[in-house]
C-alpha cells in the first residue's frame, strides 16, 4: 500500500487498483500540497470521515457531489445524503463497511463531533482501513485510552496518530499509544497547521522508536509504502 499524507489529518491510501482518502481538509488550509480540482482528478473509490469538524470532513461534499461514496457515521451519511452526496453511506462505532477496494470498521474516539454549520455529527470514531493486504488505524482526533489495546490486537500495519496536543493527545501521550496499538510504522497527523497545534513530531518520532516503531515523519505530500 502507498500511503500519501495530505497534512492535518488527510490521507490519500493507494493500493489493489483503488485509492481512498481519508479526512479530505484540502481547502482552507496552507498545509494541503494539491488543490482540489487535482484531488478530485484522482477517481478516488472512497471518502472515510472520522468526525464532523471542519478540518477533517473538510471537501467531503466535493466528492459526494461527485458520485464518490462518503463514509462515516450514520449522522455524517445522513448529513452527507442532505446536501447533495446521493452515494454517502452512515456505519456506526463496530460496524464495517466493505466496498472493492476493501473495508473500514469504526472504532471510538474521545472527542466531539459537529459541522462547520454546527449540526451534530454523531460520535467521532477512528478507522481501521483494510485494503490491499494491509490493515491501517486512523486514529482521528482523541486522546490516548486504554481499549486502544483491543484495536492493536487487530494487527496493525500503520497507526497514523495525532500529536498536536490541546485538542487531542500530544507527542508523548501518542508515543504512549504506541504501547498498546503495537503497529509496525507510526505516523503523526494533526499538529503543526495552526499555531494552538504545538506538538512536535521529532518528540514523537524519539519517544516512538524508543518503543520499538518505526515512526515516520511525513511532510505534506510526501509518501510511504506500508
Amino acid at each position: 500500500m502507498q500511503l500519501r499524507f495530505l497534512g492535518q489529518s488527510a490521507f490519500l491510501l493507494q493500493g489493489g487498483g483503488h485509492r481512498v482518502l481519508i479526512d479530505p481538509f484540502l481547502q482552507g488550509t496552507p498545509k494541503a500540497p494539491v488543490s482540489l480540482q487535482e484531488a478530485l482528478a484522482w477517481n478516488v473509490s472512497a471518502v472515510l470521515i472520522s468526525h464532523a469538524h471542519g478540518d477533517h470532513w473538510g471537501n467531503a461534499l466535493d466528492f459526494g457531489k461527485a458520485g464518490v461514496p462518503i463514509i462515516g457515521t450514520a449522522e455524517i451519511g445522513h448529513y452527507a445524503q442532505e446536501n447533495g452526496a446521493a452515494n454517502a453511506i452512515g456505519a456506526n462505532i463496530g460496524g464495517t463497511v466493505r466496498g472493492e477496494w476493501g473495508s473500514v470498521t469504526f472504532t471510538p474516539a474521545w472527542h466531539s463531533s459537529s459541522f462547520p454549520d454546527g449540526t451534530y455529527g454523531g460520535m467521532p470514531t477512528g478507522l481501521v482501513v483494510e485494503m490491499d493486504g494491509r490493515r491501517v488505524y486512523h486514529a482521528g482526533d482523541t486522546n490516548l485510552f486504554s481499549d486502544m489495546r483491543l484495536i492493536g490486537d487487530r494487527g496493525l500495519d500503520a497507526a497514523l496518530l495525532p500529536i498536536g496536543d490541546h485538542y487531542t493527545m500530544g507527542p508523548e501521550e501518542a508515543a504512549r499509544a504506541l504501547e498498546l496499538l503495537r503497529p509496525r510504522v507510526a505516523i503523526p497527523m494533526h499538529y503543526g497547521t495552526f499555531p494552538v497545534l504545538t506538538g512536535d513530531p521529532q518528540v514523537f518520532a524519539r519517544e516512538g522508536r524508543a518503543r520499538g516503531v518505526d515512526v515516520r515523519v511525513l511532510e505534506p505530500g510526501e509518501e510511504t509504502e506500508i
